[in-house]
């Protein structure tokens, strides 16, 4: 019993030992133009940073969701990134993956821009859209769940 315990402890070390570590994907980017939200924060001292989010719109479809933040949210993942504090809402994480958050600027409006790499297709109005994730993160939630970087780590 004992020599079969002890076999079962090495092949357990031997099994971590050898785990790979495996690169995440960052939750959400900042361009150097999305750092405007340090200008905007100025003008509201008392709020930490923005929160990004998505809601249902329309029949099936999803539209961003972008305000101002007091706290972080018990289950937010916050994004620090050149002094600029986003949290992204539980929901929105999967929805989020990879996502660059740029702003643009032109002669008649600004606006916050998010380039998704998920996204399956947007509508006409421009303002909602249908995602599309790896098929792995159905079929391997572990692998999902490292891309989150829940787990940082691959045996």
């Amino acid at each position: 019993m004992v020599k079969m315990l002890a076999s079962l402890v090495w092949a357990t070390v031997q099994s971590v030992s050898k785990r790979k570590l495996q690169p995440t994907w960052a939750a959400l980017t900042m361009t150097p133009s999305a750092n405007e939200i340090k200008q905007l924060l100025r003008d509201k001292p008392e709020h930490v940073g923005v929160k990004v989010g998505v809601r249902t719109r329309g029949c099936n479809s999803l539209s961003y969701t972008l305000e101002y933040t007091k706290t972080k949210g018990d289950s937010d993942e916050e994004v620090v990134q050149d002094g600029v504090r986003v949290f992204i809402e539980k929901k929105a994480q999967l929805t989020l993956l990879g996502t660059e958050m740029d702003y643009v600027e032109d002669k008649l409006s600004s606006e916050f821009v998010f380039n998704n790499p998920n996204l399956k297709g947007t509508w006409d109005c421009g303002e909602s859209f249908n995602i599309c994730l790896r098929t792995t993160w159905a079929v391997d939630p572990r692998r999902a769940m490292e891309s989150l970087g829940l787990i940082e780590e691959i045996m």
